[in-house]
């Protein structure tokens, strides 16, 4: 007997987890489900293969050409791959929880070179180890978005897949863009079989009720100096090099010469204004403020540099207001014992993305994001991380710092066009405070 198939949930699977499950079954085991966060995406991937292994044990039974021997041998294999290793050991957590035993899960990074029937890995480590997609009987690709035309790397993964058009291969996403050219083999690989977004889950009460908190601020002048002739050189240099597309700018840096000069430059000024805009001063006190109108609960602070949450972390530390950071630079031993401590020794957590994707922290229901992103994927695993709806939380607060007639308004817009209904569902009234 496969071992996915003492999978049993402790509840009932919603109607659109079932709906989900029954589209990607019905498109001959293959396709991506683009499902909100929060709304069970990964216990929709733990059915799918368990309703797969009953198909396959049923098969495989009555195949004239195994033998009894072969029946015992072949089991049916999975492969879930996560974008981070944090990830491992919370998948591991959760299909024990739900009836696996733990001696057939393995998993496959660094030193651990583990192969069960359910083994675990990561992207990094599977394009080093592709064998591991072709023996398995179903592969998982959990946060699908991120191995995109733009992570070259990863391509050698969907070689794989299109190589085997008849492997069962679920996607799993929150968000994606399917009119972003850099998502097209995803999109023609694995299509979409069913959505649920952050709007729909809103409105059917899946998620708690996001309220959006826009907080302007302004530069200090020494800050807006800095801004404006870092702007000013950006354009000037894009003039210089007749593009205005960074990823058609970094090609000149590979071409050597004049160019690449300018090139270097241009990408040392659009560092140097991100950084401005991450750790502008007014945005650490106004962040601060916020931490202090809610003293003793747990709230997660997104930023886009190490060091702007570093600079934040001595600015609370100087009003008395103890706070943990989280980047990938952090070991994961530390992450879990910043993790075990949250909410109680201290309530302010800062991260710079290692939070954003797949974690659970469902208790968490007050989010501040202080920098910008143009990454709607990114803003929607942002919201996603507080919007976990509980039986003590009915809805979120998500605080948008950004510095007025900037480029941090792009933050605001896309927060907003990630979680508000359209003027004909009207069913949800999200309010914006200033």
């Amino acid at each position: 007997m496969a071992a996915i198939l003492h999978l049993e949930f402790p509840f009932e699977l919603k109607d659109d987890q079932q709906e989900a499950v029954n589209a990607w079954l019905n498109n001959n085991y293959r396709g991506s489900i683009i499902f909100s966060t929060g709304t069970g995406k990964t216990e929709i991937a733990f059915e799918c293969a368990r309703r797969l292994a009953q198909r396959f044990d049923h098969n495989i039974t009555l195949s004239p050409k195994y033998t009894v021997e072969n029946r015992l041998d072949h089991k049916f294999t999975i492969l879930f791959i996560v974008p981070r290793i944090v990830l491992i050991e919370q998948n591991i957590n959760r299909l024990i929880k739900y009836g696996i035993v733990r001696d057939s899960i393995g998993t496959f990074f660094g030193e651990q070179k583990d192969i069960r029937e359910i083994t675990i890995s990561t992207y990094q480590s599977v394009i080093n180890h592709l064998d591991l997609i072709r023996n398995s009987d179903m592969i998982i690709l959990d946060e699908i978005h991120l191995i995109s035309e733009t992570a070259k790397e990863f391509s050698k993964i969907f070689d794989i897949l299109i190589k085997y058009p008849t492997k069962a291969v679920l996607g799993l996403t929150a968000t994606i863009n399917e009119n972003d050219p850099r998502y097209n083999t995803i999109i023609t690989t694995l299509p979409p079989v069913m959505r649920y977004l952050i709007k729909d889950a809103v409105t059917d009460g899946r998620l708690a009720k996001p309220q959006v908190v826009s907080m302007p601020v302004n530069f200090t002048n020494n800050e807006k100096k800095i801004y404006d002739e870092t702007s000013a050189k950006i354009s000037y240099l894009s003039r210089k090099l007749g593009v205005f597309d960074p990823k058609r700018i970094s090609i000149f840096l590979f071409k050597g010469g004049y160019n690449a000069k300018l090139a270097k430059l241009w990408f040392e000024n659009v560092r140097k204004r991100k950084e401005l805009l991450s750790s502008a001063q007014n945005k650490m006190l106004c962040a601060v403020n916020i931490v202090k109108k809610h003293p003793s609960e747990p709230i997660m602070i997104f930023s886009e540099t190490i060091e702007s949450i570093k600079k934040l972390e001595k600015i609370l530390e100087s009003n008395g207001i103890t706070s943990r950071s989280i980047h990938n630079k952090i070991s994961s031993n530390q992450r879990k014992k910043i993790l075990a401590e949250w909410g109680k020794t201290y309530f302010p957590l800062l991260s710079v993305h290692t939070l954003e994707i797949g974690y659970d922290i469902p208790e968490a229901r007050i989010a501040i994001i202080i920098s910008n992103s143009a990454n709607i994927n990114q803003v929607a695993q942002r919201i996603g991380r507080v919007i976990r709806k509980t039986t003590k939380k009915n809805y979120a607060l998500i605080y948008v710092i950004y510095i007025r007639d900037t480029k941090d308004n792009s933050t605001l817009r896309m927060v907003k066009s990630t979680i508000d209904l359209s003027d004909r569902d009207n069913q949800l009234k999200l309010t914006y405070f200033r």
